[in-house]
């Protein structure tokens, strides 16, 4: 409960046989004379964090009216301050956030302040869930061998997690090896309603996740999104989580699913189709007598992807089946009964119909249409029908890469390479197929239908090949729970689907490595050979950076494609493969009904194996995380670490901002295409030895086998800037085409000085050296996929200014911003490419000189080779009032850090 708070809304609310308050909704309706329950559900949960923190300071009586008042076509100028209730991290990106708060202590105690200044005020959990990679696969001791050496490689990161444990009296730590993040969430963390002893004052579960697919909480009622670790760490010191009031994108979803069709088959046509409607930066609010009669998992799904689809949200409301959800993942009674009432009371309970609502725009989807599909081979919004898969996958062979295709010579798509170990290697030959990733794995009825799938392939005799290296990664031990229970994980076990880790595996990047000489193979002959993965992300280099070809399935449509060993098989009218005494298995030979399906949905949902599991994390949390001794204390040593160092960010810390920095005269570090994920230009996985951060680790006597991942390597600085726009498949085109035309591929630039083709980093610190500045140039779509905060972080520590690019993904312009970088958007037609930018020019950017105004229009002035001079306005993508602080104190951190120190 705030002190000030203008609103005379306090109320009791019954909860079983206690009685506690809550802000009621209602009441600010009849005060302020709106109808809120109009609203999009959304919307008001967000009002409702808005109302109980109104303080006259941070938040505002006029931003509680502001948005009480939401109009569904009104212009987006207002800025709400959202106060979450509590913030979730992964490990590769919770790392480098404890590493700042470490680094923020030690400033703190340098001032003379004391050192649990620095504290978070809302409650932190952390899943160490994005470490384990795949190493062994195919046995039943994959997963002990994993962890092994999982456990051998991040040792000293999770020692540092251990301090950060005993230092902090807010911050948890999930251990690994009990799920990924967003399943722990969903099945433990979430607690649907919150209570506050103190106050008495029950209020609804939010926060922000330091994953994009944070998202996938938005399946039991709860508003929250992904964000950088960079605004999470404000968010956690007390900032609000501040933000343009949003559009909502009403989805009325009709009818039923048809037999065969998957919660999987759903998500990837609700992807391409808000996807095609541009929900950037809205949410998506799902209505209707179809989103309904989904259960949560299949809501969790859908929630799930949001950022492939690009929404901010795709979010489901509380009513009968969220109650179920809770009931059946052991929630207690009170915190059940506290859910509904509170819902209730709130007049929230219940998927509206969409004629009740006020939405921006409001779609329809017909689920009777969704048919058997995957996407690929490189984004995830691209999906496929089934029965197109093969043809698609012949016409991209030779496509050109504008066109998303592989540019490959048409007479080369059926040759054969011998290699020396692991047979006949093809184009199209499936390499890896994996059951992995929260999007797929928290859903029962998918993880059962592949069990159902194996079952019946190792009984009519079909076998995987050799060369496809096959893994099962659930997001929670409850996963193989069921599976155990139903007697389909020997079956799974037997086609090579052993349970290989309980994390983030494939779909991070995490995949392991394939045979020395399949590697070889592909290297030597440009071979374009796939993965299918029953992910969110196959972005280029993604899943591993020899498989140029990546698809999204449904896990039974793994099993089935790794049965089949290659891509190039249309498996509706093929095929999968060949059973006893020579008999041809069709898929529909294998595939489960859906009455099969739900005879066995009993068993995933037993409250005391949910109950028991997550009473580990405290009692049992495993004997390796036992062994793991973490310093003591309130302050970080910084011990030598090539996996800690104290970061940078707060190395010339001053009570008061500098001067806003004069762009005059920089050169261009890269200019880029559509499309440059988050994963281009700060890759998550292998280090490799000739580029500059695998030549620091060498130089800093780390060998080759223990490079381990950039992911894992995030908390240290000068690995982390070194990868920066390293990944093998990204395209400068500042970089002469090659000669038969196509692109060169991997992280360098021209350093024009000289016109010598060096690596980026080179470039930078060459550049950093001279004291001149840089920008980077991008086209649609700049910083799209994970909220990787390094992608942010690294370009503002090789010394990058500005990033000019056609539109930017939601999270990495806050990142930018957060970091001081500038993001400008080129205005209507205009792009890089169509002012002739090459990087051989000089830039300034004017306009900034005299104050800063949200999404003010700021001139981008090119000094041509010949003399010429163009000037071009481009718009200032720092869209909040807050934003403009942030970027005015050279960052989100130093403005909260400062905000702190004055108390």
């Amino acid at each position: 409960m705030t002190a000030n708070n203008p609103f005379n809304t306090l109320t009791s609310l019954k909860v079983g046989d206690k009685k506690g308050y809550y802000y009621s909704l209602p009441k600010l309706a009849k005060a302020l004379d709106v109808d809120i329950n109009s609203l999009p559900v959304s919307i008001r949960v967000v009002l409702e964090s808005v109302l109980r923190n109104c303080d006259g300071k941070k938040v505002t009586e006029q931003h509680v009216k502001q948005l009480a008042k939401w109009k569904p076509k009104a212009k987006r100028t207002s800025e709400i301050p959202f106060v979450v209730a509590r913030v979730v991290l992964q490990d590769f990106t919770g790392v480098p956030l404890l590493a700042d708060l470490a680094a923020m202590r030690a400033v703190a105690d340098q001032t003379g302040k004391s050192a649990k200044s620095i504290e978070p005020l809302v409650p932190v959990d952390l899943v160490v869930d994005h470490s384990v990679m795949i190493d062994y696969f195919g046995t039943k001791d994959a997963l002990d061998l994993n962890m092994k050496v999982e456990f051998e490689r991040n040792k000293e990161r999770y020692q540092f997690l251990k301090w950060g444990m005993q230092a902090f009296d807010t911050f948890g730590v999930v251990p690994p090896g009990f799920g990924i993040v967003h399943q722990v969430n969903l099945e433990y963390l979430a607690r649907g309603v919150h209570h506050d002893p103190k106050t008495d004052v029950y209020y609804p579960d939010t926060l922000v996740g330091t994953d994009s697919h944070t998202t996938m909480i938005n399946g039991i009622g709860v508003v929250g999104w992904g964000v950088g670790g960079i605004e999470a760490e404000a968010g956690m010191l007390g900032q609000p989580v501040y933000m343009l009031t949003p559009d909502v994108v009403g989805v009325e979803l009709k009818g039923q699913l048809r037999g065969g069709v998957t919660a999987t088959d759903l998500v990837l046509t609700i992807t391409e189709m808000l996807r095609k409607e541009k929900v950037v930066g809205k949410f998506v609010e799902f209505c209707g007598e179809g989103t309904a009669s989904l259960s949560v998992t299949d809501r969790a799904t859908i929630g799930n992807m949001a950022p492939e689809y690009g929404a901010t949200m795709g979010f489901f409301p509380v009513d009968e089946r969220t109650i179920e959800y809770f009931r059946g993942t052991g929630r207690t009674d009170q915190e059940i009964e506290a859910l509904e009432a509170y819902f209730r009371a709130q007049k929230m309970f219940g998927v509206p119909k969409a004629k009740d609502i006020q939405f921006t725009k409001l779609l329809s989807l017909d689920l009777g249409t969704v048919s058997p599909s995957l996407a690929g081979p490189k984004r995830p919004q691209d999906r496929i029908e089934l029965s197109s898969v093969k043809q698609t996958f012949k016409k991209l062979f030779s496509a050109p890469v504008a066109e998303n295709g592989f540019n490959q010579p048409v007479d080369k798509f059926d040759l054969e390479f011998e290699t020396p170990e692991s047979g006949v290697i093809r184009n199209g030959d499936i390499l890896i197929a994996a059951i992995t990733s929260c999007t797929n794995t928290s859903n029962p009825s998918v993880m059962l239908a592949a069990g159902l799938v194996a079952k019946k392939a190792i009984k009519a005799g079909l076998t995987v090949p050799s060369y496809v290296k096959t893994s099962l990664a659930p997001g929670s031990r409850v996963v193989t729970d069921y599976l155990k229970k139903t007697k389909l994980l020997p079956y799974l076990e037997k086609l090579g689907f052993d349970v290989a880790a309980y994390g983030c595996t494939t779909c991070i990047g995490n995949a392991g490595d394939l045979a020395a000489d399949i590697n070889e193979a592909i290297t030597e002959n440009q071979l374009v050979c796939a993965a299918v993965l029953s992910g969110n992300r196959n972005f280029e280099a993604r899943i591993h950076p020899n498989v140029k070809a990546n698809f999204l399935a449904s896990p039974p449509l793994v099993v089935a494609y790794a049965i089949a060993g290659t891509i190039k098989k249309d498996l509706m009218t093929e095929p999968v493969g060949i059973g006893k005494n020579g008999k041809e298995i069709y898929l529909g030979d294998i595939w489960p009904s859906t009455e099969e399906i739900n005879e066995l949905l009993a068993f995933a949902m037993d409250a005391d194996v949910f109950r028991k599991n997550y009473a580990n994390v405290r009692k049992n949390p495993g004997k390796l995380w036992e062994s793991i001794k973490g310093i003591e204390g309130d302050l970080y040593n910084w011990p030598e670490s090539t996996y800690i160092a104290k970061p940078p960010f707060f190395d010339d810390y001053t009570s008061e901002p500098k001067a806003i920095p004069v762009v005059k005269q920089a050169r261009a570090l890269g200019i880029f295409g559509d499309s440059v994920t988050t994963d281009h230009i700060s890759p998550a996985g292998s280090i490799k030895d000739t580029s500059p951060a695998g030549q620091w680790l060498l130089e800093n006597g780390v060998r080759k086998a223990d490079f381990n991942s950039y992911g894992s390597r995030r908390g240290n600085h000068e690995v982390m800037m070194r990868g920066t726009f390293a990944n093998v498949r990204i395209k400068n085109l500042m970089i002469p085409p090659l000669a038969d035309g196509s692109r060169f591929e991997g992280g360098d630039t021209i350093y024009q000085p000289t016109g010598q083709q060096m690596s980026i980093y080179d470039a930078a610190m060459a550049y950093q050296a001279a004291n001149v500045p840089t920008i980077v140039f991008g086209g649609e779509e700049y910083g799209t996929g994970s909220s990787r905060d390094w992608a942010a972080k690294g370009t503002m520590l090789l010394g990058v200014k500005a990033v000019v690019a056609r539109s930017f993904e939601r999270i990495h312009r806050s990142n930018l911003v957060g970091m001081g970088v500038l993001p400008l958007q080129f205005k209507g037609s205009e792009s890089a490419e169509s002012l002739g930018i090459t990087g051989h020019e000089t830039y300034d950017i004017e306009g900034l000189e005299n104050g800063i105004k949200p999404q003010q229009d700021v001139t981008l002035v090119i000094h041509r080779e010949d003399g010429k001079t163009d000037k071009v306005k481009v718009l200032l993508r720092i869209d909040t009032p807050i934003e403009v602080d942030y970027y005015q104190h050279g960052g989100i951190l130093p403005f909260v850090l400062r905000e702190l120190l004055q108390d």
